[in-house]
């Protein structure tokens, strides 16, 4: 009969208060949170016993901390970046890359001092496409909304370079998928029944660049593009280069997407 061991049950339980405590970080999402690694290198660090936390090695795999503790990589005292999250309603002619030696007219600029963490963008829209844009340095988010298994809900309002007939609007909403866009077409009308140019268009998929090729297909070239709509996030209120932190409840809903 294995003998009871008062001290052993009261670590036990207190490593399963720290597991059920909705409040706490897993150690290795803290460590890559603030930018040192990954979540699978932080993982190895763990496993290698370069981590502490409140002066003890930690070698368990899934252990939480609280924001409070001190967490030390190579002995060196590592800080959790605070997680932000930037909409962005993106000018014509700005380009989404986030390295730009060149000194074009980067997004990045746009948002420049907003917070102190660095933040880079969701995805990319091409020069000429305006409209919503994220960034964040939630790693967890960025890569479940850039899956290429994610459907996050679109809306895009198209001009283009000469008016579209309704066979084609018909035939562009009956696209099967999955297709060579990797995009799903939920609906697609016109914006303006006075100007047969312009359509709005709801998908769910990847970039703009998809859009561009679909239209390309039925003859059409896309001159504008705005995405006006982002996986449940809107302009509204937002001019054109204006950004704004997400509300929690915008970012639940981003989460639960």
């Amino acid at each position: 009969m294995r003998k009871y061991s008062k001290k052993n049950n009261s670590v036990k339980n207190s490593n399963q208060l720290r597991k059920e405590d909705s409040s706490l970080i897993r150690l290795n999402k803290y460590i890559a949170n603030a930018g040192i690694c990954s979540r699978r290198e932080a993982d190895k660090f763990i496993e290698a016993g370069v981590v502490s936390v409140n002066g003890k090695a930690i070698t368990q795999m899934g252990y939480k901390v609280k924001i409070d503790d001190i967490v030390k990589f190579n002995d060196s005292t590592i800080k959790n970046q605070k997680l932000q999250y930037i909409l962005l309603n993106k000018p014509k002619n700005y380009v989404s890359s986030y390295n730009d030696p060149k000194k074009r007219n980067s997004i990045m600029r746009l948002i420049e001092g907003k917070c102190k963490e660095l933040v880079l963008p969701i995805g990319k829209l091409d020069k000429i496409t305006t409209g919503l844009i994220l960034f964040t340095n939630d790693n967890d988010l960025v890569k479940k909304l850039s899956k290429k298994s994610q459907k996050t809900k679109i809306i895009l309002q198209i001009g283009l370079d000469k008016n579209i007939n309704p066979n084609d609007l018909k035939r562009i909403k009956e696209i099967p998928y999955p297709n060579d866009y990797k995009l799903k077409v939920n609906d697609i009308s016109y914006s303006n029944m006075n100007d047969k140019k312009e359509v709005g268009i709801e998908i769910q998929g990847p970039t703009n660049n998809s859009i561009q090729r679909l239209f390309e297909k039925f003859g059409y070239k896309v001159i504008k593009a705005d995405r006006v709509f982002y996986g449940g996030l809107t302009k509204k209120n937002l001019s054109r280069k204006e950004s704004r932190f997400l509300t929690e409840e915008e970012v639940s809903i981003l989460k639960r997407q």
